[in-house]
């Protein structure tokens, strides 16, 4: 069934699980907690760090990686949500969110009039680009997945970028083993929001953390010239700048959905000069503050 189709379809309980406070399955957030302006975070540490800003916070929940403070920024309502680590954790927080904001959880049923949501993953990663600074901020306008998990959802190919994709596959002689990369865009008006303070990014979010990001410590790589492969592509404008592991499935789900995303990192590591910034929390600390800024003007 199309998705313009699916309003006034009841969603069954073994599809839609909420728990009997009313809430969804497993972030535990109700629809009337959720604010339209949400900020997702990987580490559940971080979240109380967001939280700090905030004023007149309305409650704080904890299921498993999945701990949320809804509260408020210069007046404006904001929920702060950890995913845990990957893009399968994101499957389930941007599913729950969206469910939300959009199904009426009293009747299971798709909303008429949908809720677009302000989506901003603040993270951390590594860059591979020598001119990208540790300490910087890196904005996704663009997320590579090489995750696949966007390849499980129908019209895939709506939101991807098809041109990116072949260009990529060509360059770097992509392994058939591998799961087939996608290219999204980040929302708009979220790109436009960090435009001028961040470096304009084309970030991979890879499956894993070792072999996927190219890090070699007992096993041998399918592609061991992955990072010089992905260094030096570029195409559109736009080259690769980092890496993490959440960002193209946010990008991609919320295309789907109708949601304003993006990703923004601090980069607290350089692959191409091996080099880390292991007191990286007052630069963490510096992005939650702009990040708080700018989503106060939507």
């Amino acid at each position: 069934m199309a998705r313009e189709e699916i309003s006034g379809v009841r969603i069954a309980e073994s599809e839609l699980i909420i728990n009997d406070d009313g809430s969804a399955f497993h972030i535990h957030i109700r629809p009337d907690e959720l604010a339209d302006n949400v900020i997702l975070v990987g580490d559940p540490g971080r979240v109380d760090m967001v939280a700090d800003y905030l004023e007149d916070k309305e409650f704080r929940h904890q299921s498993r990686e999945f701990v949320s403070v809804t509260g408020r920024y210069k007046g404006k309502r904001v929920t702060v949500l950890s995913t845990g680590i990957g893009t399968d954790n994101i499957d389930i927080v941007m599913n729950e969110l969206d469910a939300l904001a959009n199904i009426d959880f009293s009747t299971r049923e798709v909303k008429r009039e949908k809720k677009s949501l302000n989506i901003l993953r603040i993270g951390t990663s590594g860059a591979i680009q020598p001119d990208v600074p540790l300490g910087s901020f890196v904005f996704s306008h663009i997320s590579i997945g090489c995750d696949g998990l966007l390849n499980w959802y129908a019209d895939r190919d709506a939101i991807a970028l098809a041109d990116f994709e072949a260009a990529f596959k060509e360059h770097t002689g992509w392994n058939r083993h591998l799961p087939d990369p996608y290219f999204v865009r980040a929302g708009k008006r979220m790109s436009a929001l960090f435009a001028d303070c961040t470096v304009p990014g084309m970030t991979v979010s890879a499956s894993g953390f070792y072999g996927p990001q190219g890090r070699v410590l007992r096993m041998p790589l399918a592609m061991p010239d992955m990072l010089e492969t992905f260094e030096s592509f570029s195409f559109g404008g736009y080259r690769i700048t980092n890496f993490e592991m959440e960002g193209s499935a946010i990008a991609g789900i919320a295309a789907h959905l109708g949601h304003n995303a993006g990703t923004v990192c601090a980069i607290i590591a350089h692959r191409y000069l091996k080099s880390s910034n292991p007191d990286y929390k007052p630069v963490v600390r510096s992005l939650i503050e702009l990040s708080l800024d700018r989503l106060s003007t939507l």
